[in-house]
């Protein structure tokens, strides 16, 4: 049995088309509402989703998420935003790892779409319901780390996700509202620093994320995606061939055949 879980608020315009896409792939549909005013949770029934109603303030997406978790009844869960679709050539794959069984969580393809631009990131979405797999952070939250403490695997899949992004400015105003909860976590968590450079990217300051970047890559040297990182912030923002000369071939000596990290190799030295 696969449950589908989404946490939402006020996402009436685009929730019929997120439930509509896993229509035949879901055995059941469990929606965490955190507070809606216009008619998200009158939609979610119609789809015959069980909708809970939690409490966001202070916000808290982590325990809006565990609150659906805990309320699943299926043997594995595909987790989902309300401004996402699942892409039906891969609804398949979603039921045979479910059908599989295995204890593991797997990273889907989550295709970005903006304004003009399209992009992919990767996440973990589709996992066994196990009490002890439950997200964790206020913001940006993850469940990885359960996963793998408690002893699962993280396995790639085919399974993509259409991320239907909404218009550059309402985008930058929900990554303003949450900088200042990222900020707080960094200063506890050395971990949430990855999640803080990408908001300072997101909202075009460049420079205050490549400041966050090189901590990243001082406190993990033998990581090559920090590494890789900091040069391409060199680079492309802040113009610096000389650091970024540095952070590549600092990650080149991790990963020496890597080709992105050789292409950028390439554009720094014709910049020079």
């Amino acid at each position: 049995m696969l449950s589908v879980c989404l946490i939402v608020r006020d996402e009436e315009a685009v929730l019929d088309r997120c439930l509509a896409s896993v229509a035949g792939v879901a055995d059941e549909i469990v929606v965490v509402d955190t507070g809606s005013t216009d008619a998200t949770v009158a939609v979610a029934r119609a789809r015959g989703a069980t909708v809970l109603h939690h409490e966001f303030d202070p916000i808290d997406f982590a325990a809006a998420r565990n609150a659906g978790l805990g309320r699943a009844n299926g043997d594995f869960i595909l987790v989902l935003d309300a401004d996402e679709t699942l892409d039906p050539a891969t609804a398949p794959a979603v039921r045979l790892l479910a059908a599989e069984g295995a204890n593991a969580g797997y990273v889907v393809n989550r295709r970005n779409l903006a304004e003009g631009r399209t992009w992919f990131d990767h996440a973990v979405r589709l996992f066994p319901a196990r009490p002890d797999y439950r997200y964790r952070h206020r913001i940006h939250e993850t469940i990885d780390d359960s996963i793998l403490a408690a002893g699962g695997r993280l396995l790639r899949s085919e399974i993509v996700l259409d991320h239907h992004l909404p218009p550059a400015a309402e985008l930058r105003a929900k990554g303003l509202r949450y900088l200042a909860l990222l900020e707080q976590e960094a200063a506890d968590d050395p971990d949430r620093l990855v999640f803080l450079a990408a908001e300072y990217h997101k909202l075009e300051r460049f420079a205050e994320a490549t400041v966050v970047a090189e901590r990243v890559a001082q406190l993990s040297p033998d990581d090559f995606t920090a590494q890789f990182t900091v040069a391409l912030y060199h680079h492309f923002f802040l113009h610096d061939s000389g650091r970024a000369m540095d952070g590549v071939r600092k990650a080149l000596n991790l990963r020496p055949a890597d080709p992105e990290a050789l292409a950028l190799l390439a554009a720094i030295d014709a910049a020079r």
